[in-house]
């Protein structure tokens, strides 16, 4: 379940500074939370169709956000971390199993620039949603 307002999800778990939303043990998952409702308003604030879907198969593997649009699937993982790994892409090859092309990927995370995993997957600052 997703909150549009993460506003009131931080005043409904006593999270009332930035530094305890910063560093509570929900922050991560508020963050999660504001990434989905900022891309599901832009698709909907610029007219643009897209399914936006959450992915966990009975391995546990798991992926935040999966977008089809135009008939490819684009991973998302959304992560509270300026530094994040590679590992956090390979979720994404269980998608080439699908019947639906893998588009590129990207991580969504606190890292201030743009930069790339590899030639497919990106690492995207939140702040550029």
């Amino acid at each position: 379940m997703y909150f549009f307002d993460t506003g009131l999800v931080a005043y409904l778990t006593a999270y009332l500074t930035p530094e305890i939303l910063a560093k509570g043990a929900l922050s991560g998952a508020i963050l999660e939370n504001y990434v989905v409702s900022e891309i599901r308003k832009t698709f909907y604030n610029t007219g643009r169709t897209g399914n936006l879907w959450y992915y966990r198969d009975k391995d546990q593997n798991e992926v935040d956000m999966l977008i089809e649009q135009n008939g490819h699937i684009y991973p998302i993982e959304i992560k509270r971390t300026s530094n994040p790994g590679s590992e956090l892409v390979k979720a994404f090859e269980i998608l080439d199993k699908g019947p639906l092309p893998r588009g590129n990927g990207a991580i969504i995370c606190t890292r201030e620039k743009l930069t790339a995993v590899d030639a497919q997957n990106f690492v995207v600052p939140v702040w550029m949603i």
